[in-house]
């Protein structure tokens, strides 16, 4: 009885038309008349090449797309002698899809990270760069599926 009822619901699961939304972490063919970027080019160059996002200027009746970006890195605490021990890296993506200079849809999507200082600034310079790289992958998923859901 069990393998009958496996069976069935695997053939129920296998036909729904279920499809993953993470395919490739790519969009599929969204284009906008106007793309616009604000804040960190390399962020926004990040963004811009995964999600795979085309400008497309022949034809008027597209919604443009703003992007700003914010990248930080804040001293969180300090040891006695007045050297810091504590950081924390912060991205913050401010997204717009403008129609007809309305704003049709606006989303923030942010991410934060603390972490301690390494006592070579060479490899803490890897570090943030490592976490900043971790922290937009972790923005561009949600963007993924921010911009599915339309």
């Amino acid at each position: 009885m069990k393998k009958f009822l496996i069976i069935i619901l695997s053939l129920i699961i296998t036909s729904c038309g279920y499809q993953p939304i993470y395919v490739n972490n790519k969009l599929k063919n969204i284009e906008f008349y106007k793309i616009s970027t604000q804040g960190e080019n390399d962020i926004n160059k990040l963004i811009l090449n995964s999600l795979s996002l085309k400008e497309n200027k022949t034809n008027s009746k597209l919604m443009e797309l703003s992007l700003s970006s914010f990248y930080k890195i804040d001293e969180i605490s300090k040891n006695s002698k007045g050297q810091t021990e504590t950081y924390r890296s912060s991205i913050l993506i401010d997204l717009k899809i403008i129609s007809d200079e309305n704003v049709i849809k606006n989303k923030i999507f942010s991410d934060d990270f603390t972490y301690n200082k390494k006592e070579n600034k060479f490899e803490l310079i890897e570090y943030q760069t490592n976490i900043k790289n971790q922290l937009v992958n972790g923005i561009i998923e949600d963007l993924i599926l921010f911009l599915n859901m339309e």
